[in-house]
Parts: C-alpha cells; structure tokens; sequence
C-alpha cells in the first residue's frame, strides 16, 4: 500500500468525496485537512473501492479517516491498516451503528468536539444569556463605522494579510502556536480551495475578517476568524453581522473544535452553542 503526502493536487480527488459526506464535523472538507495538513501529517492512500486519510491528532495518536465508511469496514485490508494506527476518526456518532459492539470500542475527547450555533440565535442574540454579546455590538457601532465588504480580489485579500499580522503580534504567542501559517495560506489559496468570507473596515481602516465554507446542506463552518483587538466588540459585530449575510438555507454554524485549549474553549462556551458535535474515535478490540 503506497500512501501519498496530502498536496493541492488530490483536491480533484478528494473535494467532491468530502463534500458528499453528511455531516457537522468540519474536518470533512478539502479545505481543512489541506490547511492544517502539516500539524496532523496527512497522507492519503487511494485503492479501487475507497480512499482512506491518515493523520496524527492533537495529541500524537496515529487515525484513518474513511471517506467511504461502509467500503473501509468491508475491505479484507482493514486488519492490516488498523494495526498502523491507533483508532478511526473523526467518526459522526450517527455512524456508530455500522460498527459491530463485540469487534469496536469508542470514545471521544472534549477537546474533539465542534461547537454549533443556531444561526438565527447568531444573527439575533437573544436570550439573558447573550445581553453581554447585544451590549458589546451597541457599543461597537456606536463608536465606529463599520463597512462589511465580501472577501475577494487581491486588494481585499491583501487588507486581510494585514490584519492577520498584527492579530498574530497581538496575540504574544509564536506562528507555530497559533494557526497563522494556515490562514495565510486560506488568503493565498482563497478561490481555489472554493472559500468564502467577508472583511470589514473600520472607519475605512481593515480591522478584520471572517473566512469558512459550507461544510453540508445546512451548515457553514467559520475556519478563520481574526480582528484587532483596538476595535471592542469586533468580534460579536462580525459573528452577528456574518450570520445575517449567509444565505437562509443555512440553519447552523460551525466554530469548530477547542483543541482543549481554556481559552478557545470559554470564548466558544460563551456563546451558548446549540450543538456540541462529538467526533468519536473507534479502536478494534483486542488489537495486537
């Protein structure tokens, strides 16, 4: 079996497979795993029947990552890949069922799990709970002017490198601590990973954007969302702002997972997710 280092070139490959899986979990789109394609070291093994991913996940354990479930749990290979990993994931707990109990254990991690919002509960804030959220938009529309400007063309895209610069100076941490290098390539590859986003100015000035997909039917996952920390209230203003311009079709939005990280995971709490999407990992009993 000769597995291949992900590149840009498997998009052709891979992007209609990914897309064609119904499910919440934002790591089914090209995008994702070809951006963050360096932190879990994916490869990808392509046979007759079925392609498979492999990766390594936040904290070191080797997984496959079927793109075809039902053909990989059938395959007389399967024995051979599952002793070159350490469990199969990310797995949508509606498809646990085509896994036999006495052959499969699994389980999830927290840090795993993917934060959903109703997207009428993003566009509106309502709620006792989210008073602080409306509080901080009235007071950033109040002391700016905020024009939101889709995210295309180089000169917009050039606006949105700008920002992700002094984001990531203002966040004290180096790039291979934050996800820098993975959105800049998201700005430098925008329309051929078939993204989408918005960038706003403030008073005229690029203060920040916001950059996802959609990643089913009824779902848009946010990848990417960076502002200037000067401008109070930025973020809640782009959320809020976002979900109003995304298409009625979409019911929900993804922020993605916490990577059990306490301060992602109390800024996506805050906003009082609707769903908590687990990405179970399923190891073969017994394994030797």
């Amino acid at each position: 079996m000769k597995w291949e280092t992900l590149t840009i070139e498997h998009k052709s490959k891979l992007y209609t497979l990914l897309k064609n899986i119904e499910t919440k979990i934002a790591e089914y789109s090209f995008a994702n795993i070809y951006l963050f394609r360096k932190h879990h070291e994916y490869e990808v093994l392509m046979k007759d029947d079925f392609i498979l991913i492999k990766g390594k996940s936040y904290d070191g354990k080797k997984y496959i990552m079927p793109l075809n479930l039902d053909a990989f749990l059938k395959s007389e290979l399967i024995d051979e890949l599952l002793k070159e990993i350490d469990f199969i994931f990310p797995i949508d707990e509606a498809w646990l069922t085509l896994f036999s109990q006495d052959k499969y254990d699994f389980f999830y991690k927290d840090g795993d799990t993917d934060y959903v919002y109703n997207i009428e509960k993003m566009r509106s804030f309502t709620g006792k709970k989210l008073h602080g959220k409306r509080n901080l938009i009235h007071q950033f529309e109040k002391s700016y002017t905020c024009e939101p400007l889709p995210l295309f063309g180089e000169c917009r895209l050039n606006d949105a490198k700008k920002v992700l610069e002094i984001w990531q100076e203002e966040s004290g941490q180096t790039k291979e601590e934050t996800d820098f290098d993975a959105c800049m390539e998201a700005l430098e590859l925008y329309e051929e990973l078939v993204l989408c986003g918005f960038i706003y100015y403030v008073d005229g000035k690029p203060a920040g954007f916001i950059i996802g997909e959609e990643l089913c039917e009824d779902t848009f996952a946010l990848h990417f969302a960076k502002g200037m920390t000067v401008y109070k209230g930025i973020y809640q203003f782009m959320f809020n702002n976002f979900s109003k311009i995304l298409p009625d079709k979409y019911k929900f939005v993804n922020f993605e997972q916490d990577l059990d990280k306490e301060n992602l995971r109390l800024a996506k709490m805050s906003y009082e997710p609707d769903l908590l999407v687990k990405k179970y990992r399923v190891k073969k009993l017994n394994k030797q």
